[in-house]
C-alpha cells in the first residue's frame, strides 16, 4: 500500500515520529512537509532530534494568511499527489494543512485517513475547528483518540470508517520522555525544578488584535512567580508590531526564551509547577507528564483533561488565571484517556484494513 503524509507544523512532527515507523512496516510512505511552519526553529531542529525521516516532498509555502497558505499548499500537494499516485492521503489533526490536504484529496478521489479525527471544540469562530469538522467529513477512515471523539462523530452522522485507536502523541511522549528528562533544560535557564511556570501562547485568538495582546500581557505581568516563556516566531512578531515586546521583557521572574525543541520543550514542562497555554497539544502533554494546567481559553477540544480536574479553563482573563493558580494541583490518578501507548501500530492496522 502507497500512502503520502503530509505534516506542516510542530505537533504534526511529533506525531510523525512513531506513526511513520508504524506506515512503513505496513507498506510504503511518502512523507511531504507543507512548510506551514518554515522558521528552523520549528521545523528542521525537530526532523533532527525526533529521527523523522526526511520528507520526500517539501513543498516550501511559507508565510501568509491561512487562505494563502491553503491556496499554495493545494497547488503544490496536487502535483505531488499526481506524481506519486498513491492508494490514500493521510493527514493529521486540525491545522492549514490539514485542510488543504484533505480538499486535494477529495478533489483527486483519493481516500482520505485523518489523525485526531472527532475532536470538536464546538466554537465555529475557531480555525481549527472549522478545519477539524471539514476535514472529517471528507475522509474514508477516521481514527479518534479518544471515546468522546468516536461519540462526537456519532452525533454528526458519521459512524463508516471510524476507529478508536488512541492518542499517538502518547505514544511518543512515551518514546521520547528517557531522552528529555536528560535535558536539564530547566537547570540551564536558573529554574528550580518545581519552582517555575511554563507559558505557551501562539493562536491568532491571543495575538490578532491589540486588545488581546494588552490581554496578554496583563496576564502574564500578574503572574508573581518565576516563568518561563519560549515565544513563538508568530507571537514575538505581533508583540513587536504592536509596541508590547519591551514591556513583556520588564515584567519580574518571567524568561523570554527562543522557541525549545520537543525535548527540551518536554524538560521544561516535566520540571514546571504548571503550564500555561493556549496550545491543544500542550494540554495533552501535561496530562501525560502529570503537571497541571492552565488552558488559556474559553474552550478546549480534551474535554476530559478538565472533566477529571487536570485542566482549568480560564481565557486570557487576569482573575481567572490567579484564581487557577491559586488552587493548582494534579488529581493522583490519571485514567487512560488516551489509549496505551500504541496508536501507531492501530492506525496503521486500521488503514491498511480499511484501504489496502
Amino acid at each position: 500500500m502507497r500512502i503520502v503524509s503530509l505534516v506542516g507544523n510542530r505537533p504534526q512532527f511529533v506525531k510523525a515520529a512513531p506513526l511513520c515507523t508504524a506506515l512503513r512496516a505496513q507498506g510504503e510512505e511518502i512523507l511531504v512537509h507543507s512548510g506551514q511552519h518554515y522558521d528552523p526553529e520549528l521545523a528542521d531542529l525537530f526532523f533532527d532530534e525526533l529521527g523523522i525521516p526526511a520528507p520526500d516532498h517539501a513543498l516550501e509555502v511559507g508565510p501568509g494568511t491561512p487562505v494563502h497558505q491553503i491556496a499554495m499548499i493545494m497547488e503544490r500537494f496536487e502535483h505531488v499527489v499526481r506524481d506519486e499516485g498513491p492508494d490514500a492521503v493521510l493527514v493529521y489533526g486540525d491545522t492549514t494543512t490539514t485542510l488543504a490536504g484533505a480538499l486535494v484529496a477529495a478533489k483527486r478521489g483519493i481516500p482520505l485517513a485523518h489523525v485526531e479525527a472527532g475532536l470538536r471544540s464546538f466554537d465555529k469562530a475557531m480555525p481549527e475547528e472549522q478545519n477539524r469538522v471539514v476535514t472529517d467529513h471528507l475522509s474514508a477512515v477516521l481514527l479518534c483518540p479518544t471515546r468522546q471523539a468516536v461519540d462526537n462523530l456519532t452525533a454528526e452522522g458519521i459512524t463508516r470508517g471510524v476507529h478508536l485507536v488512541g492518542d499517538v502523541m502518547f505514544d511518543a511522549s512515551r518514546m521520547f520522555a528517557p531522552l528529555a528528562e536528560r535535558r536539564d533544560a530547566p537547570v540551564a535557564l536558573g529554574l528550580d525544578p518545581g519552582g517555575y511556570l511554563l507559558v505557551t501562547i501562539h493562536r491568532a485568538a491571543a495575538t490578532d488584535t491589540p486588545g488581546a495582546l494588552d490581554d496578554m500581557v496583563a496576564v502574564l505581568s500578574s503572574l508573581g512567580q518565576p516563568a518561563v516563556f519560549p515565544v513563538h516566531p508568530r507571537t514575538r512578531a505581533a508583540l513587536q508590531a504592536g509596541g508590547r515586546w519591551d514591556a513583556l521583557g520588564q515584567v519580574p521572574g518571567l524568561i523570554l526564551a527562543p522557541p525549545a525543541g520537543y525535548l527540551d520543550f518536554a524538560s521544561l514542562l516535566m520540571g514546571a509547577r504548571a503550564v500555561l497555554t493556549d496550545s491543544g497539544g500542550v494540554q495533552k502533554e501535561a496530562y501525560f507528564h502529570g503537571v497541571p494546567c492552565i488552558t488559556l481559553r474559553d474552550t478546549t477540544e480534551w474535554v476530559e483533561t478538565v472533566a477529571g480536574g487536570f485542566n482549568t479553563l480560564t481565557g486570557m482573563d487576569t482573575a481567572r488565571v490567579r484564581e487557577a493558580l491559586a488552587g493548582v494541583a494534579m488529581p493522583a490518578e490519571r485514567p487512560p484517556y488516551y489509549g496505551d501507548g500504541h496508536a501507531a501500530e492501530a492506525i496503521a492496522r486500521a488503514v491498511v484494513a480499511e484501504l489496502g
